[in-house]
């Protein structure tokens, strides 16, 4: 889909989204939220914010932008962060393939079930790259094709209907990484039923290299 029929879609789910989609990945991301360790002065951004869930658990010491392409879905964000007294948090409309943000700007960028329901997947990849700081941190929230050849052909079958609600199911991890400046910290399964994979990265864009608490730096293998 482009990214007017993708809008449309969104825009028409804003409504129910909360007791539908909302309601079965709440608790993923949470969990991807509470699991960041957001240092104070952390600058945060959040792709495809939707209806905002996740916004009331960013701590106050930090900024957070999130971002939709969603006019529909971003009115139910901005009522939930006057609800909460967001004072950190600050909403824009935008397409996430081409983000009108500085380069190097961010700490964190965080896309939860953004990089299997946009039209080029490679283009928002590369501008989370791009606006995220040499050493920061991208956080994906999403289903990604596991390599099991059964359910990969399953997932290939039904990929194309899946595409017709905004979202793909053949896409896999080692595909969206490929040729970028991203490796790999940490990966594992979260609900509901452990389909979907918490996938944070870092950018070593620039050369950079990642230290780690353990002063390790990792060698940037998908596990």
């Amino acid at each position: 889909m482009d990214n007017k029929k993708v809008e449309r879609v969104y825009t028409a789910y804003a409504s129910v989204y909360d007791h539908t989609f909302g309601k079965a990945f709440k608790q993923s991301r949470e969990s991807a939220v509470r699991g960041l360790s957001i240092k104070p002065g952390c600058q945060v951004l959040e792709v495809g914010v939707g209806t905002g869930e996740a916004l009331p658990l960013y701590p106050t010491h930090c900024d957070v932008l999130g971002i939709d392409l969603s006019e529909g879905m971003l009115e139910h964000a901005h009522r939930r962060v006057d609800e909460f007294n967001l004072s950190h948090v600050t909403l824009r409309t935008m397409d996430a393939g081409n983000m009108l943000l500085p380069d190097d700007t961010f700490d964190i960028v965080m896309a939860a079930y953004v990089v299997t329901a946009v039209p080029d997947y490679r283009k928002v990849v590369n501008e989370m790259i791009r606006v995220c700081k040499p050493g920061g941190r991208i956080v994906m929230l999403n289903h990604f094709s596991n390599g099991n050849k059964v359910i990969a052909a399953v997932e290939k079958f039904i990929s194309p209907m899946c595409k017709h609600i905004g979202f793909r199911t053949d896409l896999a991890l080692n595909t969206v990484l490929e040729g970028t400046s991203l490796i790999v910290a940490s990966k594992k399964k979260v609900n509901p039923l452990r389909f979907w994979h918490l996938v944070e990265c870092v950018n070593k864009k620039n050369g950079q290299q990642p230290v780690f608490a353990n002063g390790l730096a990792l060698n940037g293998h998908v596990s």
